[in-house]
C-alpha cells in the first residue's frame, strides 16, 4: 500500500498520509494533523514521495509553467484521464509530481478543459473555445475598466459612465455592472455610502437633486410629460345651467380648482350649493385620459413642485376658474335659516357660473371669527361666507357630537413659497393657523358633501370607494375599500372621496358612479367589479409614496431654512419621550438622551449642524423653559400633525396649504 495519498474532497484537491485502509475506504492524516475518512473513489493519485505537502506546492508550481494552450492541442479529443495525458505530455510514465501537475492545470481550465468525472476530462471543442476564450476575454476588459472607473472615483474624479447613470446607480441599479460594481467597491474602501460618493463626485448635483431626482426615477420612469397624442377636452353643452353663481375659496397658489359654492335665499329656506368641477362627464371609463390618470392616481405635490394627474388642457377646461362656465357635480341642501337644520337635499349635473375665486392669502385678516360672527365682512359674497360660516358651525358641533371630542381646530399648518430652483432657492416657510373661518366653511362643506355622496352610493347599492377609520384598543386604523363603513375620525357613517376629481383619481372613480346615479343611468362600476379593487390598492400604494415624498421634501426645505437664516438657537416643544416639534417649522426630530420631561414641555435648543441628504438636524439642550411657558405654547399649537385625527382639518385636500 503506497504510503499518501491525493484525493479530492468537497471540490479541493488534498494530500495526506495513509494511517489505515480498506477497499472502500481509507483513514488518512493531513499535513495539518487532522484524521479524515476517504473513500476509495475519491482517490486520485497513491504516491510514496515526496511528502503530501511537498506533493502540493511543487505540483501547484509545475502546473503554472504548462501552457495550456499546447495542452489542449495535445489532448485527445475524446473524454481522457489526466495521467494518460501526463504520460502523453511527458513522453514516459509521469512521477507523481507530474501528474497532479497536469491534474491542477486541467482542473484550473475549465474554458479549455470541460471536467467529466473525477480526474477525468474532455477538450472543449475550437468553436466553443474561441468563444468562451472572448467572454473571458471582455470580462478582463471589463474588470480592467472596473478598476480604472475605482481608482478615478477615489483619486476625486467622475468617469463619464458613471456621471451619465447618476441616480440610476442608487434608485434601479443594475447590480451586475462595472459601474454600480465600481461605484460599491469605491465607497467600501473610502467608508462612506454609495449616495455621498456620487454627491461628493458630482454625479448626483446635489441633494435637493438626488431627493427629487430619486422620487421621480420611482414614480414616473418614463418621465412627468404627457403624450402628445392625448384628445383635447370637450365640454358638454347640453347640460342645464344652474340658477345660481358660484365662488371658490383656495390658496392664491391653487390652480386645480375643484369645489365653489352658491347660496340662494328661498321662500323660508337658504339653498346652498356645493359644486365640484366634473371632468367625469367627459372622461368616461375606458377613454384614453382615464388610462393616464389611473396610472398616475393623483397629483404630486411638494415645495415649489407639482405634477398632475391631468394635462394641463383639461385641467384648464373643467377647473373652477372665474368667468367661466363648467360642468359641475353639484349638491344642493336647503338649509332652515334659523335653526340650520338641513330640510332637503338634491343631486345634480349641470353648469354653472363661476363669479369668483376667493384666495385665502388675500382674505384671512379680513374674513375673521370676529368679523365674521359680526356679520360685517365689507368684502364680495360677505354675507354668503357669514351664513356658510355659522353653518359650518353648526354641522361641526354635529360631529363633534358624534365623536364625543371636539376637532383640534388649533393645529397649524405651513405653507412653502420657493423662489429660486434647487439649492440656490430662497424659502419662505408661513404658518396658517387651522380652523379660520375660510378654512372651516371649506372643511365643513366637503366633508358634508363627501359622507352625503357616500351614504347615498350605499344606499343605492351604487359601488363606490370609501374611507373609514375605527379605534380599537387606543389606536386608529385609517382604511380605504369599496365596503361602506364609519368614518369614526371625522363622525360620519360613510365618507367617500367624490370633492377632488381633478387630483385624485379616487374621486374621479366615485364622481362617474354618482354622476350616472343622478342621470338613471346604469353605474359604470358594478360591485364586484375587479378593477375597483385595483384602483384602491393602486391608488394607496401611490398616495403613500406621493405624501412621504412631500414629507420629505418640506423637511429638506425646513433644513435649509435653518441653514439660510443661520439659525443658531432655536425653541422646541416636547411632543413625547424624546421626540421635539420645532418653533414655526413642520419640523419632528428625535434628541436621544433627552431627559424625561412632560409633554408641551418647552425647550430651547442650540443646532448643532443640518444634513440635507438623511434630513436629519443635530442639536442639544440649551436649556428648558419654565413650566408656565410651556402650557401658554401648547395651548396655542394643539397636536402634532401626526397623532391628528384624518381629515378634519384637510378632509378634502392634499396636506400642504401650497398644494394646488
Amino acid at each position: 500500500m503506497a504510503k499518501h495519498l491525493l484525493f479530492e474532497e468537497d471540490g479541493a484537491f488534498r494530500a495526506g498520509t495513509v494511517l489505515a485502509g480498506t477497499e472502500a475506504s481509507y483513514q488518512v492524516e493531513l499535513a495539518s494533523g487532522k484524521r479524515t475518512k476517504v473513500k476509495a473513489s475519491h482517490v486520485l493519485l497513491a504516491f510514496d514521495q515526496p511528502s503530501p505537502a511537498q506533493l502540493l506546492q511543487q505540483a501547484n508550481d509545475a502546473a503554472e509553467a504548462i501552457d495550456i494552450d499546447f495542452l489542449w492541442e495535445c489532448a485527445p479529443q475524446d473524454e481522457f484521464g489526466f495521467a494518460d495525458l501526463a504520460r502523453e505530455y511527458f513522453g514516459h510514465p509521469p512521477n507523481a509530481v507530474e501528474a497532479a501537475s497536469i491534474l491542477f492545470r486541467l482542473h484550473g481550465a475549465p474554458v479549455y478543459f470541460h471536467r467529466k468525472g473525477r480526474g477525468r476530462y474532455r477538450p472543449a471543442p475550437p468553436d466553443i473555445l474561441k468563444a468562451a476564450l472572448a467572454a473571458v476575454e471582455r470580462k478582463r476588459r471589463q474588470e480592467e475598466l472596473r478598476q480604472q472607473y475605482v481608482d478615478a472615483l477615489k483619486a476625486g474624479e467622475l468617469p463619464a459612465a458613471i456621471a451619465q447613470l447618476g441616480v440610476q446607480l442608487i434608485v434601479r441599479p443594475d447590480k451586475n455592472g462595472i459601474e454600480y460594481k465600481a461605484v460599491e467597491q469605491a465607497a467600501n474602501e473610502l467608508q462612506m455610502s454609495p449616495l455621498r460618493l456620487l454627491l461628493a463626485r458630482g454625479a448626483i448635483a446635489s441633494p435637493y437633486r438626488w431627493h427629487v431626482d430619486s422620487f421621480l426615477a420611482t414614480a414616473f420612469p418614463r418621465g412627468t410629460g404627457f403624450a402628445a397624442d392625448l384628445p383635447p377636452p370637450a365640454l358638454p353643452e347640453d347640460l342645464p345651467l344652474a340658477d345660481a353663481a358660484a365662488y371658490s375659496i383656495d390658496d392664491s397658489a391653487t390652480t386645480e380648482i375643484d369645489d365653489a359654492f352658491s347660496l340662494q335665499r328661498l321662500d323660508g329656506r337658504v339653498r346652498v350649493g356645493i359644486h365640484i368641477a366634473a371632468p367625469g362627464v367627459a372622461i368616461p371609463r375606458g377613454h384614453a385620459l382615464d388610462a393616464v390618470a389611473r396610472t398616475r392616481m393623483s397629483t404630486v405635490y411638494a415645495p415649489g413642485l407639482k405634477f398632475t394627474m391631468l394635462p394641463e388642457p383639461w385641467i384648464d377646461a373643467f377647473s373652477l376658474n372665474e368667468g367661466k362656465i363648467v360642468p359641475v357635480l353639484s349638491l344642493y341642501v336647503d338649509v332652515d335659516p334659523q335653526s340650520y337644520a338641513i330640510l332637503a337635499r338634491h343631486t345634480a349635473v349641470e353648469r354653472v357660473c363661476i363669479a369668483g375665486n376667493l384666495r385665502h392669502d388675500r382674505l384671512d385678516d379680513i374674513v375673521t371669527e370676529e368679523a365674521v360672527a359680526a356679520g360685517a365682512l365689507p368684502i364680495e359674497f360677505g354675507e354668503e361666507l357669514c351664513f356658510l360660516w355659522r353653518w359650518a358651525r353648526v354641522l361641526l358641533a354635529a360631529r363633534e357630537a358624534v365623536r364625543g371630542k371636539p376637532e383640534p381646530l388649533g393645529r397649524v399648518d405651513y405653507g412653502f413659497v420657493i423662489d429660486g430652483e434647487g439649492e440656490h432657492a430662497h424659502v419662505t416657510i408661513r404658518p396658517r393657523k387651522r380652523g379660520a373661518p375660510l378654512d372651516l366653511v371649506v372643511a365643513e362643506l366637503m366633508i358634508l358633501a363627501n359622507s352625503h355622496w357616500g351614504g347615498w352610493l350605499a344606499q343605492l347599492k351604487r359601488a363606490g370607494i370609501y374611507r373609514s377609520q375605527r379605534f380599537e384598543r387606543g389606536a386608529s386604523r385609517v382604511r380605504m375599500s369599496t365596503t361602506p363603513a364609519p368614518h369614526e375620525g371625522i363622525g360620519v357613517d360613510h365618507y367617500a372621496w367624490s370633492t377632488s376629481p381633478l387630483r385624485r383619481y379616487v374621486d374621479l372613480v366615485n364622481q362617474r358612479q354618482l354622476v350616472a346615479a343622478a342621470r338613471g343611468e346604469p353605474a359604470p362600476y358594478a360591485a364586484n367589479d375587479a378593477e375597483l379593487f385595483a384602483v384602491v390598492s393602486g391608488f394607496d400604494a401611490a398616495y403613500t409614496a406621493y405624501a412621504d415624498f412631500q414629507y420629505r421634501m418640506e423637511r429638506y426645505w425646513c433644513l435649509r431654512w435653518l441653514q439660510q437664516e443661520n439659525v443658531r438657537r432655536i425653541g422646541a416643544t416636547v411632543i413625547r419621550g424624546d421626540v421635539l416639534r420645532l418653533d414655526g417649522l413642520p419640523f419632528v426630530m428625535r434628541l436621544p438622551g433627552l431627559p424625561e420631561l412632560p409633554r408641551g414641555q418647552r425647550l430651547e435648543v442650540d443646532v448643532l449642524g443640518a444634513d440635507t441628504v438623511d434630513l436629519v438636524l443635530g442639536a442639544r439642550v440649551h436649556q428648558v423653559l419654565a413650566a408656565q411657558a410651556a402650557e401658554e405654547e401648547l395651548s396655542l399649537d394643539e397636536l402634532p400633525l401626526e397623532e391628528a385625527p384624518d381629515a378634519p382639518a384637510a378632509p378634502d385636500a392634499t396636506p400642504a396649504p401650497q398644494s394646488g
